[in-house]
């Protein structure tokens, strides 16, 4: 068994589904349902008995211990997160609670369990952390792409808070010898992700005929991941990984987030079409600190692991926007009404 932490998140949800469609080794997930947190990410696993939900929180030191001397697992995928760069700013303490003293407490826990293990369990075991390439900072226009070396300058409360727990990992395996790993992600895409982000925001707005805001000159880069090729250079990671490293995971798609948009309406206007959804694009306000580019060198995963993207940006976009066409019900459950007070606050016109 593993033990995915955040498995009913984005990111984790798809990890989670990917697992069972690829093994028969169970999974325990543990995530706490905050806002982002979705049981209907996990609906097609209701009567699948390898799948194991727990709600319970990563700081609550008590339910890791029961539950990894309950279920033994030989891995453990640590998601859970707050991961919106706009919250963070509104509100970093649940940030730091979270992604510090979260990463924090598990690791304790994992730790102790880790410990107790005969020595080839203790070998075999890993720890793989999930993390941001936003820990690396702003890219200028012809900076080279981050690579795992590339000094840490974390610019948001947000990608603070995930250097944070990066540090934490890498001490503790080199302080006490925990089997880690860690990898540095670029932008994820795809279906089940909370429409606060930008991709899916821009899709409920277009097919609501709301406007699609984009932050200041629409300039800002970013590299484009789907979250499949994700999951698949995760399992490639906890498989083959060397205990210790960083592995950078990128999609090879660096674009400009108003080239992103048009792109979205164009494929919209292919799958529904009847409406000019470019022209409800709209410029607001940017972000405080809003970091300029992101781009990633994925060249050691692609070396040492053997992995690299099978989707380009469009067929990832293509997948994803007509999976979010064929599940507005998922969309619908959503949206309450705390989500729409949530997204006027962010995006009020300057």
């Amino acid at each position: 068994m593993i033990l995915v932490t955040g498995g009913a998140g984005f990111i984790g949800s798809n990890f989670v589904l990917n697992w069972l469609a690829q093994s028969a080794e169970p999974v325990l997930n543990l995530d706490k349902l905050t806002y982002a947190g979705n049981l209907g990410n996990l609906a097609a696993l209701k009567d699948d008995a390898r799948h194991v939900f727990v709600r319970g929180d990563i700081g609550d030191g008590a339910v890791l211990t029961r539950l990894l001397n309950e279920h033994q697992p030989r891995a453990i995928v640590h998601f859970a997160a707050e991961s919106h760069v706009d919250r963070s700013i509104h509100g970093p303490a649940e940030f730091i609670q979270t992604n510090v003293v979260g990463t924090f407490a598990l690791l304790e826990a994992t730790r102790a369990y880790w410990s107790a293990l005969s020595e080839n369990a203790q070998k075999a075991f890993r720890f793989l952390h999930v993390s941001t390439d936003e820990v690396y900072g702003s890219l200028g226009a012809d900076d080279p792409a981050f690579s795992e070396t590339t000094p840490y300058a974390p610019n948001s409360p947000y990608s603070a808070s995930k250097a944070s727990s990066d540090h934490l990992v890498r001490a503790y395996h080199h302080t006490y010898g925990l089997p880690v790993l860690t990898t540095n992600c670029s932008n994820n895409y795809g279906p089940r992700q909370f429409p606060e982000k930008l991709i899916p925001l821009m899709i409920v707005n277009a097919l609501a005929g709301k406007p699609l805001p984009v932050y200041g000159d629409g300039q800002n880069v970013r590299d484009w991941l789907y979250v499949g090729d994700h999951c698949a250079a995760i399992r490639a990671v906890l498989e083959k990984g060397i205990s210790g490293e960083v592995y950078n995971i990128g999609g090879n798609a660096e674009m400009k987030n108003l080239d992103v948009v048009h792109t979205l309406c164009n494929v919209l206007s292919t799958l529904r079409p009847g409406r000019d959804y470019a022209s409800q694009i709209t410029f607001v306000k940017d972000r405080p600190g809003h970091d300029r580019r992101y781009a990633i060198n994925a060249d050691k995963i692609r070396r040492d692991i053997g992995w690299q993207p099978v989707e380009t940006f469009e067929s990832g976009l293509t997948q994803t926007v007509r999976w979010y066409l064929d599940n507005e019900s998922w969309l619908t459950n959503i949206t309450s009404k705390a989500y729409q007070q949530w997204i006027d606050l962010q995006y009020a016109r300057p």
